[in-house]
């Protein structure tokens, strides 16, 4: 009888979460990403919680059209574009410039909807949620700023700089700060939850998956507890890392200035594999369909299995590979210091486009609706598209 009541309370709870508004604005907990179907969440950088660098709903721009992608708008900051990537949410596209200001552009034109001034750069990839935009900046503190109106709604200080990207997953904003810590704050009012000492000035990002947050760390990099902030595991690396790591199918996927791409069980933090390039990597990694793509100081853009470490192509560019690919649709997308744009087959690592930006691009593509959003060092936030001609119908039904 105990046991009835309490699954028909629980049944109760779960349909008044999901009936109520504020249930529908929160992102999904915690997961594999694009494995065991799992939910993803498209306005945050890399994509998603788990930082997979996937968007497994682009069906505008294919293989057999992206040869025709070409420019549509461009707006131009004050200041360079040094790091931040664009997230696009609800028809408007967002980004951050060295000029201390967030912009917010209709993903379609183009248009100039706002902009929110702070005290330094912002070199912080925003995050939208709960109706409101999470970056980071110079100034040491972590913004939430309303998406549509672009005002303030609380403001959290570290301190030091942000440069990392916060990372949203259910009711809990997290972020790294080159104070040496990282923090857990309540997405809707920003009070701190918990604080954690990475005990090295983190630039990059953190990841959420299981219930697990995984971290650039003075040893390397190490997991923590969401709930409590406390330690899991660390894997111990000999140089500082640059590039945020990604996790799926529990195993997480990171960069290092080693010039390695390492392989560690997300569950353990036990070394799976790892590959060594040529330089270091900066970049950091996008996974799809058990293959994992990265860019790497050598002017290459590698794929690798996920479940291996062996190489299945290597892309050469011109120039250093600080930006992270974004894979869509069968393309990985990506960008090198030498000025180009790349569209390369997932499988093959064949060129099916290229673009000459004039200026170089650190920053990492974002793919949304047939548009392909991308910062340059130059201070552009430039958008590709197809003409309506060359726009495949999308699928009625997502897989």
């Amino acid at each position: 009888m105990k046991i009835k009541t309490t699954i028909c309370l629980l049944l109760l709870l779960v349909v008044g979460y999901i009936g109520s508004a504020e249930a529908r604005l929160l992102p999904p907990p915690g997961g594999t990403c694009n494995g065991g179907g799992a939910l993803v969440w498209g306005s945050q950088y890399r994509f998603d919680h788990c930082h997979s660098g996937f968007n497994p709903y682009e069906y505008i721009l294919s293989r057999g059209n992206i040869g025709n992608l070409s420019p549509d708008w461009q707006f131009t900051t004050q200041g360079s574009i040094f790091a931040a990537s664009p997230s696009v949410a609800n028809g408007v596209a967002y980004i951050g410039s060295d000029d201390q200001k967030l912009y917010a552009l209709n993903a379609t034109t183009g248009e100039f909807l706002w902009s929110f001034t702070m005290g330094g750069p912002v070199h912080s990839s925003p995050a939208v949620a709960y109706g409101m935009v999470y970056v980071g900046s110079d100034d040491q503190n972590l913004y939430a700023i309303d998406a549509t109106t672009g005002m303030q709604v609380w403001r959290f200080a570290t301190g030091n700089a942000i440069y990392a990207s916060p990372v949203v997953d259910g009711p809990v904003v997290y972020v790294s700060s080159t104070d040496r810590n990282i923090y857990a704050l309540n997405a809707r009012t920003g009070a701190l939850i918990w604080r954690w000492p990475t005990d090295i000035a983190t630039e990059t990002s953190p990841v959420v998956a299981n219930g697990a947050l995984y971290v650039v760390c003075s040893v390397g990099l190490c997991a923590i507890d969401t709930v409590r902030g406390l330690s899991l595991w660390n894997y111990k690396m000999d140089y500082s890392i640059y590039s945020s790591p990604a996790v799926v199918n529990g195993v997480v996927y990171v960069g290092s200035r080693d010039n390695n791409l390492y392989a560690i069980d997300a569950g353990t933090g036990a070394l799976r594999w790892k590959y060594t390039t040529q330089d270091q990597v900066w970049s950091s990694p996008a996974v799809f369909n058990g293959v994992v793509y990265v860019g790497s100081l050598d002017y290459n853009v590698y794929a690798v299995n996920a479940a291996t470490g062996a190489l299945v192509w290597m892309y050469p560019t011109l120039d250093f590979v600080f930006s992270s690919p974004m894979v869509a649709n069968g393309m990985v997308f990506v960008g090198s210091a030498d000025g180009n744009l790349f569209a390369l087959n997932s499988d093959t690592g064949d060129l099916l486009w290229q673009y000459s930006t004039g200026d170089a691009v650190w920053s990492s593509p974002t793919v949304a609706n047939g548009v392909m959003y991308v910062g340059l060092l130059g201070g552009n936030l430039s958008a590709f598209h197809l003409s309506t001609h060359d726009r495949a119908p999308e699928p009625a039904v997502a897989p």
